[in-house]
């Protein structure tokens, strides 16, 4: 567990990232992506990628050169399973959100056809939300998935036995803007009838999570499942001019997440 920036505000809503961070769908993710990567020359996407020498970092400059040349991820891409949709289409597009509301259509259709299972992304999670619930704490699950789709996984994962626990679910067709524009947050919070400052907590894996719950207002704790080491969470959260944004805690998993909020309620 590390604590960057932690504002002292004891958490009164705890909001999750759904894929990667309460549950793994890496596969039907990746295989979505892999149907809709083809797609872009047909689409006109490929002239709206971002340059190479303008992405944050090396591996994200790779990663857009090989897009544009392969049509495909790199293989270690996803065999390393440690990059969502989201930041595929965040990378590979930037701040042109009429490509990236395209390609998130387009990954929907193609989604359709690859989901069913879904998996706790760890052991102990019912455990966990039944104890924050008991503590007060409402608690609320955000996805750029569909409802369709969401509607479904809630209903799977553990069978069922997480409904009972979660007061708001804010889905990507909820709002107009997909994370990591801040609309998922602020629904969700308005539909709690709670402020948006850091008595509430949102947890994710992606540096999308992060802005979002950054330009939100909110703390923002970041749930390192993928057990990125410290250099390149300093890669992926620089901390400059041009590329602000950071986590105010980062979590390895959600036993840590647990002794986080226990230090703010003791």
């Amino acid at each position: 567990m590390s604590i960057l920036n932690l504002p002292n505000a004891r958490p009164r809503v705890m909001l999750y990232d759904w894929h990667a961070t309460l549950v793994d769908t890496l596969d039907a993710m990746y295989h979505a992506v892999d149907d809709v990567l083809p797609k872009l020359v047909e689409m006109g996407l490929i002239e709206r990628m971002v340059r190479p020498e303008d992405s944050k970092t090396i591996e994200d400059a790779r990663l857009v050169m090989y897009v544009r040349d392969q049509a495909r991820l790199h293989p270690k891409i996803k065999a390393d399973r440690k990059i969502s949709r989201t930041d595929i289409f965040e990378l590979l597009f930037g701040p042109d959100e009429e490509a990236k509301r395209i390609s998130h259509k387009v990954f929907d259709d193609a989604y359709r056809n690859h989901y069913g299972e879904v998996r706790p992304f760890e052991e102990g999670i019912r455990d966990m939300l039944a104890e924050f619930r008991g503590l007060g704490i409402k608690l609320g699950v955000l996805s750029n998935r569909k409802r369709e789709f969401m509607e479904y996984e809630i209903r799977a994962v553990d069978g069922g036995r997480w409904l009972e626990y979660v007061d708001t679910m804010v889905c990507g067709d909820d709002v107009p803007l997909r994370k990591p524009a801040p609309n998922q947050l602020f629904k969700a919070l308005e539909n709690l009838s709670a402020p948006s400052d850091h008595s509430c907590w949102y947890v994710g894996d992606s540096t999308t999570d992060v802005i979002a719950a950054n330009d939100a207002g909110v703390t923002s704790v970041f749930y390192n499942g993928a057990k990125w080491d410290r250099s390149w969470l300093d890669r992926i959260f620089p901390d400059t001019i041009r590329h602000p944004h950071k986590p105010d805690a980062v979590v390895n998993d959600f036993k840590e997440l647990r002794r986080l909020v226990r230090l703010f309620l003791d």
